[in-house]
């Protein structure tokens, strides 16, 4: 086995070769990427490309993304090197623009790279999710993360992701410079409900316009 196993495989590439935004997708526990691709086909935008990593037995680290992060290591170091392997790719080809989308576990993973390690983004979308640990942390200003939109949406009565973390997680982005929309919703199922579909096709869309004015 790989000393990091979710590099063992290239991630799925799902839509055109000459998309106007990449959408790198990554999804929650127990799932795949068939998970995010039922997605793509929800949102329904067909000049977009997703990037569909797949997590070595369907898991991104072993604990609650409210656990302690020592106790969710060495596997959250090693998911977070594959997040940047993968987005070293994405963003070094000379291509199209290249955003991120993240569900449950995935938007938890996302959200923590994503205030670590600030790449230059088209945009963001977390589902679900926000960074690790069993309390709000404070993050370094610089570099900030100006210029970039971050979608939030989650329910306000999850099972798993209690919304004082998006909030804090809205917070976190905000603090950095990140423009921030959080929308919640009364929808305890953990899931992606057709509300939250428009919003991903509304959000990806303006990113996809915005690609193509510059």
């Amino acid at each position: 086995m790989p000393s990091n196993p979710h590099l063992s495989q290239d991630p799925l590439w799902y839509g055109p070769s000459d998309a106007s935004l990449v959408v790198y997708a990554v999804h929650g526990r127990g799932q795949s990427p068939d998970f995010m691709k039922d997605v793509a086909d929800r949102v329904d935008l067909p000049d977009l490309a997703w990037v569909l990593p797949a997590a070595h037995n369907k898991s991104w680290y072993p604990q609650s993304f409210l656990a302690p992060i020592e106790d969710n290591q060495p596997e959250l170091d090693v998911a977070l090197e594959t997040v940047r392997s993968h987005l070293a790719v994405l963003l070094g080809r000379d291509g199209p623009p290249v955003g991120v989308l993240g569900f449950s576990q995935g938007a938890c993973l996302l959200s923590e790279y994503l205030l670590r390690e600030r790449p230059p983004l088209a945009g963001a979308v977390l589902h679900t999710g926000g960074y690790l640990g069993p309390a709000p942390r404070a993050w370094p200003v610089n570099p900030d993360l100006s210029g970039l939109a971050v979608e939030l949406l989650t329910s306000q009565d999850d099972a798993w992701v209690p919304l004082h973390r998006v909030e804090a997680t809205a917070l976190a982005f905000r603090s950095l410079g990140a423009t921030v929309e959080l929308t919640t919703y009364d929808d305890p199922e953990h899931h992606l409900n057709d509300d939250s579909i428009r919003m991903i096709r509304r959000y990806l869309r303006q990113r996809t316009s915005s690609s193509r004015s510059n």
